[in-house]
């Protein structure tokens, strides 16, 4: 019984869950990117912080604009685009960690703040839009 169960949801996770990971992703780039340009980010005065060589008035609401396409690109099932656009993007939301450590930390290295905590999540993001490319891959070569 425990067994025919496993391999029936085995079988709805394969099904699913690479387009559930993919349009997870889509919606978080969309949300929190669009937050940006509507100048409704929380992320705003942590950004300003960290890039302060540019004005904030227009490079928060280009990561947005930035972070709205990488969404689009998942949603439309090129993850390809997306992921080398996330890349560079997601490298640049580590500097907080190192410019603004008395913000992401509150006993530096391994007590994060919430702000740090919001940064270093961004690994398991990578991480899936490294999978969904991966394994877009792989169905769409099995697929032909």
């Amino acid at each position: 019984m425990v067994h025919k169960l496993t391999l029936g949801c085995n079988a709805l996770f394969d099904r699913y869950g690479l387009a559930l990971l993919r349009n997870s992703l889509a919606i978080v780039f969309f949300w929190f990117g669009i937050l940006k340009p509507l100048g409704m980010s929380p992320a705003f005065d942590l950004i300003e912080s960290t890039v302060y060589w540019f004005s904030a008035s227009w490079f928060v609401p280009f990561l947005g604009f930035w972070e709205v396409l990488i969404g689009l690109l998942m949603f439309m099932r090129r993850s390809q685009w997306a992921l080398l656009l996330l890349l560079p993007h997601m490298a640049g939301t580590f500097l907080p960690l190192l410019i603004v450590p008395e913000v992401t930390f509150i006993d530096p290295p391994f007590v994060l703040s919430l702000e740090g905590q919001y940064i270093i999540k961004n690994l398991v993001l990578i991480a899936s839009a490294i999978a969904v490319t991966g394994l877009s891959g792989v169905k769409n070569s099995m697929s032909q």
